[in-house]
């Protein structure tokens, strides 16, 4: 093919741009980097809104959030993203059971390995290894010629913790733990960086931008709709209510929590705020946020006017986004999702019916409504007989209670 006409055969002009580029971007590298990362954005505000502050430091995405934002509020009424771990919550007195729709408990039962505790993972492992000892005893009982080597378990039966609602820790709060301070962390730092050419050279390009980046990010992390969002529920005062959290059939976990009339309706929150017929979002919400989806606009294009010290400004948004992909997806403890708890007991067994049968004895119909999430297709005969004398022993039990008083 013959050169383009006009134009002289220069080899060294591909890495004349390229060094070019790298020693002093263009505004359209930044442009671009802007629009990258909304969905990150998103999970890190779900992660830390709810109070007066959410430390979600301005990174590259903001642009491209803010201008998604604005279709969720006005479009689909609501702020917080939709719950990114499938799970059921099971009302243990009525044996109702709800899919999943809260970013709150699904990212409790994500992150559950994080925040059980010593004497789950110590139960667990007991369970696992006693599976391991029966399957390697029934291989010994197999002729020699057809015996295998038993491959390790990764989970066996089921492991039920108990947990009951903090009577000391209030609910409905963001907690401030390491996610929390980390962006107050880097958003000095990101103050720090976009002030060196304005120390160095005057120009304070850079540090305005920032600046008004972190404003708007602020502004944005403390709307009230995110409250309202996040614990879309009612509180239980005074009332008493068991609820138990699960992956369903086949999960090495179940987590019973036991209300005693304080903290968050679970069956509620469960629901989703937007799995409610009339999700309400305030007109306010819906204003503010299309005003700062103009306004990120408007930054954007300020920001373009910055080529002299661009890196500078990709440093802070480079610094921030890791902050953001931190937050959005490190685990967390029930108290900073705004659900405190306190452990109670643990117990597991390798044949599930065994540990359903000792939650009946320890709260009453909790571990026969669990019997349709684990055994979908029923149960014997001799297991429901067992499951009728635990509730005779129930009853007998209240009338002694009663005939004391």
């Amino acid at each position: 093919m013959s050169p383009v006409p006009g134009r002289a055969f220069d080899p060294s002009i591909p890495s004349a741009l390229f060094r070019d580029e790298w020693k002093n971007p263009s505004n359209y590298a930044f442009t671009i980097l802007l629009l990258l990362g909304g969905d990150v954005v998103a999970r890190a505000l779900a992660q830390l809104a709810g109070g007066r502050i959410t430390p979600v430091a301005f990174s590259f995405g903001w642009v491209s959030y803010a201008t998604s934002a604005v279709n969720s509020a006005i479009g689909e009424h609501k702020l917080m993203p939709n719950a990114d771990t499938s799970c059921s919550l099971i009302n243990g007195k009525n044996g109702s059971v709800r899919s999943n729709g809260s970013w709150v408990l699904g990212r409790m039962m994500r992150d559950y390995h994080y925040w059980m505790l010593e004497p789950v993972k110590l139960k667990t492992q007991e369970v696992i290894n006693s599976a391991l000892e029966f399957d390697r005893k029934q291989d010994l009982k197999k002729p020699p010629h057809l015996r295998g080597n038993v491959e390790e378990r990764k989970q066996a039966g089921l492991v039920v913790s108990f947990w009951e609602t903090s009577q000391t820790m209030p609910a409905g709060r963001p907690g401030r733990d390491i996610l929390f301070w980390s962006g107050i962390i880097v958003s000095i730092i990101q103050i720090g960086v976009a002030s060196i050419p304005c120390g160095l050279y005057g120009d304070w390009g850079v540090l305005l931008v920032t600046c008004a980046a972190m404003t708007l990010c602020l502004v944005t992390g403390s709307l009230t709709q995110w409250k309202i969002e996040k614990w879309a529920c009612r509180e239980l005062k005074g009332k008493e209510k068991v609820f138990v959290l699960t992956r369903g059939n086949g999960a090495q976990h179940a987590i019973v929590i036991v209300s005693k009339g304080r903290g968050l309706d679970l069956e509620d929150l469960a629901t989703g705020f937007a799995n409610i017929d009339a999700p309400h979002i305030t007109v306010s919400s819906r204003l503010i946020s299309a005003v700062l989806g103009i306004l990120w606009v408007l930054l954007l294009i300020t920001s373009s006017a910055l080529v002299d010290d661009a890196w500078f400004l990709i440093a802070v948004g480079g610094i921030g986004m890791l902050q953001n992909m931190f937050v959005a997806g490190w685990s967390r403890k029930p108290e900073a999702l705004g659900v405190p708890l306190d452990f109670k007991g643990v117990i597991g067994s390798p044949k599930v019916m065994d540990v359903l049968l000792e939650v009946e004895r320890m709260h009453e119909k909790v571990g026969k409504n669990m019997l349709g999430t684990f055994f979908p297709s029923g149960i014997r005969d001799n297991e429901q007989a067992q499951f009728d004398a635990i509730a005779q022993e129930h009853r007998r039990n209240r009338e002694n209670a009663a005939l004391k008083e």
